[in-house]
């Protein structure tokens, strides 16, 4: 049986990342700056490099994989919840190059902005800490 909470929305974020920074970490920088514990992420625009990673179900490991080209971002979709008592943005990224080629996965460090326009929807409601999860070997929502 699923597990789920019902929250209020609080207030909308809406801003630009700096040109030449790291996509997650400056949106990790908002949510410390702005305080969100509790929330949803979306993100357009476009980077200059990329690093994404895809989780191994059986190894449970992830495994990561850079791509120095230009590229633009077609979705950028997370959520914002607490780990080691921070907050933590969980992303994935789909991203798309001039042939139209898509390439996704879960967004990492190393992906640098060129433009980027985002969202983030604060929510009022239950905290949702990151725990280690026996089952899957994933830091997720403790329920």
């Amino acid at each position: 049986m699923p597990v789920y909470n019902q929250v209020q929305l609080k207030k909308t974020i809406i801003g630009k990342l700096e040109h030449g920074k790291d996509l997650l970490g400056e949106l990790q920088a908002v949510c410390k700056e702005q305080d969100i514990l509790l929330g949803r992420v979306s993100a357009i625009g476009a980077v200059k490099k990329a690093k994404i990673g895809y989780y191994d179900q059986q190894s449970r490991e992830y495994h990561f994989f850079e791509i120095d080209k230009n590229l633009e971002i077609s979705n950028l979709t997370g959520n914002i919840s607490i780990r080691d008592n921070q907050p933590m943005v969980h992303a994935h990224i789909t991203l798309c190059d001039s042939a139209g080629n898509a390439f996704g996965g879960h967004l990492v460090q190393g992906t640098i902005v060129f433009a980027c326009e985002f969202v983030i929807d604060v929510y009022d409601g239950p905290k949702l800490l990151r725990q280690y999860d026996e089952i899957t070997g994933l830091p997720l929502w403790k329920t």
